[in-house]
């Protein structure tokens, strides 16, 4: 996840499990307009035990409700907003280095792509042979913070499209319902990794990017290809993607296995 140098922004593993709960919970009540009324009973009840994916199973139950809600809403013909080049941030600063402890050579980089009955493996050179778009919107994190960044790559969307990639029939897709309902990312290592809803992996914006601030992506912002997808929050932006895997069931993700909503729209 990208931040800004200053202020500083703390790195994400001084927030404690409870206190990551606690702030994704929170988020969730917004919906509901409940967060400035939620009592310390009802709090310690929803925290108790059994856990779910990381957290008590009824804070899981409102972070699916959340991600229901926002499911009802999105939309590919809604668009983030965009700005010009010149606004853009000159210091992408750098926090989080989960999956990228290693060297990777972009010169030999592959990746790799998964759906049942069906795997293909592509190059950089097959990634910069779709057309190219540039991309200036509003970096936002869970954190609180966002910082306006440039960047440019390939369309996922274009990707999917030439090769007939994320339908069951592994043919291009005659009806939405042809689709797989979920894509995961992870890193080479396996270090980091994400799960999306194909609906917001497919949005004309989110990019495979290879480019920041018209140059070649360094190895700490996530050489030689990262996830840009500005309709989710920061953590769901891989960086170094390795792999990406179409399927119907709903993939692992690093921040939801530890509390946070697994939808992090916005």
């Amino acid at each position: 996840m990208d931040t800004e140098q200053t202020p500083h922004m703390p790195e994400r593993e001084a927030l404690t499990t409870e206190q990551q709960i606690r702030r994704r919970t929170l988020k969730a009540f917004a919906w509901f307009g409940l967060a400035s009324l939620l009592p310390v009973g009802i709090w310690k009840a929803l925290t108790a035990k059994p856990i779910e994916q990381g957290v008590p199973k009824a804070l899981r139950s409102i972070l699916n409700a959340n991600e229901g809600l926002a499911n009802v809403f999105f939309s590919n013909q809604h668009l983030a907003p965009t700005f010009a080049v010149s606004k853009a941030t000159k210091q992408v600063g750098i926090n989080g280095m989960e999956g990228l402890r290693g060297a990777v050579d972009p010169a030999t980089w592959q990746l790799q792509i998964n759906q049942p009955g069906k795997s293909l493996t592509l190059t950089m050179a097959d990634i910069k042979a779709l057309p190219k778009y540039d991309l200036v919107f509003d970096f936002k994190c869970v954190e609180g913070w966002s910082q306006v960044q440039h960047w440019a790559g390939a369309r996922l969307a274009d990707l999917v499209a030439k090769y007939d990639l994320g339908t069951r029939t592994g043919q291009k897709p005659t009806d939405e319902a042809d689709f797989y309902k979920h894509l995961g990312m992870e890193t080479p290592d396996k270090g980091y990794y994400v799960g999306l809803d194909v609906a917001s992996a497919l949005h004309p914006q989110t990019l495979l990017a290879y480019e920041m601030n018209g140059e070649a992506i360094t190895a700490p912002h996530g050489a030689p290809l990262r996830l840009l997808i500005p309709v989710k929050y920061g953590v769901k932006n891989l960086k170094r993607i390795g792999s990406i895997t179409f399927a119907d069931e709903r993939p692992r993700d690093y921040w939801a296995e530890r509390g946070y909503d697994y939808y992090l729209g916005l």
